[in-house]
């Protein structure tokens, strides 16, 4: 008899959206320069979450390979000629994080992120990541829809500029009610 799908059972997520990412696109270099503090909330938060049993799931971009080799992305974005690199080394996934590789901008969005978070009975999702005013907002949108509820740590999310990011915190804010609070000042439980 073939096994069955299994995830952790808990109220609350944590989405780790496109931290992994070479940043080999066009700004992408002081993109990935002012996202270092970014990163470093977001490694801060992730251990947070291990520690109290919250599962830790990372939805990252496919970034054109359509291929399901984690390793490999892993390793193509953490080349030291890649500016993301330094990034990539403090997010990498760990054996007990969860992966889900998204062909476009939402996590949602044909992938099996919602089957995963059924099975588990997650209620609350807390989404961290690059771009907030892009990817990261389109993941929440899609939460937002499916009725979860929503914290966006703002230490914890990345934009190719501050406006983006200010565009972003307001759309997240006021049209899908997350909260937008520092990562210290969340609780956690599982």
């Amino acid at each position: 008899m073939p096994t069955r799908s299994r995830f952790p059972k808990a109220r609350t997520a944590l989405l780790l959206v496109d931290t992994i990412n070479a940043f080999d696109f066009p700004g992408g270099a002081a993109f990935a320069r002012r996202s270092l503090g970014v990163a470093r909330a977001i490694a801060a938060l992730r251990e947070h979450a291990t520690r109290v049993h919250v599962p830790v799931v990372y939805v990252n971009d496919n970034l054109g390979r359509w291929r399901s080799d984690l390793q490999e992305l892993v390793e193509r974005c953490r080349r030291p000629d890649n500016p993301g690199a330094s990034i990539v080394d403090l997010l990498a996934p760990r054996p007990s994080d969860f992966v889900i590789l998204k062909p476009t901008l939402s996590g949602f969005y044909q992938t099996p992120l919602e089957t995963m978070l059924r099975l588990g009975g997650i209620r609350r999702l807390v989404i961290t990541g690059f771009a907030a005013d892009n990817c990261v907002l389109f993941t929440a949108a899609d939460a937002y829809m499916r009725e979860y509820e929503l914290d966006v740590p703002r230490d914890c999310i990345g934009a190719k500029s501050p406006a983006a990011l200010r565009r972003a915190l307001t759309t997240l804010e006021d049209l899908l009610g997350a909260r937008t609070t520092a990562s210290r000042r969340l609780r956690l439980r599982p």
